[in-house]
């Protein structure tokens, strides 16, 4: 699995992402394939190679109306902490140090102690802000003039009020009891957050997380599978409308994903939604056409849109392998009692997996803790 997110990282974190590329990948595998522990070792490559990241289940954020998933995104990024990078870098454009100003301190207060603020440095800082925000054809006009008028806050000029800021911060939250007439006192114009725009808004947010210094936007979407679940006892229940729905919300996204600059999706899900003609990915031909390997070899290709768990682990995963990961979990476990990982017992576990529903992982998860899943 270490090949996989070391190649991921290489490629597309390092490279293509990082340089202005969007993609969006998909994670498949049985139960106990390694998917999520793999996803969640991305993400955590991520956040060293300075990507602002957001892990989410579908279980818990309804996956049909994108704008429920710009919400969770925008929600986990935090955007006064990114608005207060781009105050940083505008600091910097300026020629002055962020780290010189004492805490508590605005930007302007720092200048008027070093008798600039005057009109001359006050227009300086306006240009910046409308270079950096308003001129962007990336963002959208509302997202814009938001994060110009609350970035200007941060810095201390132009001055906004605590209830316009928290205004500006309730749209772009998607707050729908923001009255739009109030939008119009700040030059935006009186329209919301909706599934047709939220792409939109999403692209606005990559651009401007760029831009407060960040690498890039990472989004990882797990437990997929639940959009076929007809269980009772599911968090949420997809009709076939609503199933559907999500899979053109795909659909448009992958035909949208060159639009998108600084960002790649990572969708993971058990393979029983590839799995079910019926109501899994296949049954919705338009987005199955996008993604489905079109070269099939019999060597796992990196490149792939669908990375697929089990067939990966049918390659990598040897005797020898599984000892050594048994070895790096009871490191990382300080031991605690866990069993030894003998040949005999690894080769067993290779052999379970060639026929059984749980991966490789999970099986060696069963060995050494009794059943308990750690994948």
């Amino acid at each position: 699995m270490n090949f996989l997110t070391e190649f991921w990282a290489e490629k597309y974190l390092k490279e293509y992402i990082k340089e202005g590329g969007s993609k969006i990948k998909f994670v498949t595998g049985r139960k106990g394939s390694g998917k999520t522990f793999f996803m969640k070792e991305l993400q955590q490559i991520g956040e060293e190679l300075n990507y602002k990241t957001v892990y989410f289940s579908a279980n818990d954020i309804w996956l049909h109306d994108f704008r429920e998933i710009y919400l969770e995104i925008f929600r986990q990024c935090d955007i006064l902490s990114v608005l207060e990078g781009c105050g940083r870098q505008i600091a910097a454009r300026m020629g002055y140090d962020s780290s010189d100003i004492a805490e508590g301190q605005t930007f302007m207060d720092y200048l008027a102690d070093q008798g600039m603020g005057d009109a001359i440095t006050r227009r300086e800082l306006r240009l910046q802000l409308k270079e950096m925000f308003l001129d962007d054809p990336l963002l959208d006009n509302n997202f814009a003039l938001a994060c110009s008028l609350l970035t200007g806050g941060i810095l201390g000029h132009p001055a906004l009020e605590n209830q316009n800021r928290e205004l500006l911060l309730s749209w772009m939250g998607g707050d729908k009891s923001v009255k739009l007439a109030l939008l119009k006192g700040l030059g935006l114009s009186p329209a919301r957050i909706t599934r047709y725009n939220a792409r939109h808004m999403l692209r606005s947010l990559a651009e401007i997380i760029h831009q407060s210094g960040y690498a890039g936007l990472l989004v990882i979407v797990d437990d997929m599978e639940v959009l076929i679940n007809r269980s009772s006892l599911a968090p949420v229940r997809y009709t076939k409308m609503r199933r559907e729905d999500t899979y053109e919300s795909l659909r448009q996204l992958i035909d949208d994903i060159d639009t998108l600059k600084h960002i790649m999706f990572l969708c993971g899900f058990r393979r029983e939604l590839l799995d079910d003609d019926n109501a899994g990915i296949k049954s919705y031909q338009a987005l199955w056409m996008r993604i489905q390997n079109e070269i099939v070899s019999s060597k796992f290709n990196c490149f792939a849109d669908i990375a697929d768990m089990d067939r990966m682990g049918e390659q990598a995963y040897t005797v020898e392998t599984l000892i050594s990961m048994a070895g790096e979990i009871a490191e990382k476990r300080r031991g605690q009692g866990l069993p030894l990982v003998s040949a005999a017992d690894a080769g067993d576990i290779l052999e379970q997996a060639r026929y059984g529903n749980v991966g490789v992982p999970g099986l060696l998860c069963e060995r050494l803790f009794g059943g308990e899943s750690h994948v």
